[in-house]
């Protein structure tokens, strides 16, 4: 899914116009990067949560020469799913290997 679908189901199931959905959409956005940037946890019940990571310094190789070159260490946005998210995903996948498997069954 794309911004704009995402933005398009928000003014579908809100009954906005596309251009107030899509300033949800950015205005929710944008809090979640002002929160990581202020090194804050974002929670979002039945959902997941937004942190920051820090990755360790390491050696990495510039690719055009090859060269070992020194990686900084640095902070990386992450996301951990929620158990109700991974419950209804998988869920979902059970249920399509169901019918997928009811499908196939010789008659």
């Amino acid at each position: 899914m794309t911004k704009a679908e995402l933005v398009e189901e928000v003014a579908q199931v809100a009954t906005l116009t596309k251009k107030h959905a899509e300033v949800i959409v950015d205005t929710v956005f944008q809090s979640i990067v002002e929160a990581l940037q202020r090194g804050e946890k974002i929670e979002l019940r039945g959902f997941g949560s937004f942190r920051l990571r820090r990755r360790e310094s390491r050696k990495g190789r510039n690719p055009k020469t090859g060269d070992r070159v020194d990686v900084p260490p640095k902070q990386v946005p992450y996301f951990k799913p929620g158990k109700e998210l991974k419950d209804l995903i998988n869920k979902a996948d059970a249920e399509a290997e169901a019918l997928d498997q009811a499908g196939a069954r010789p008659v």
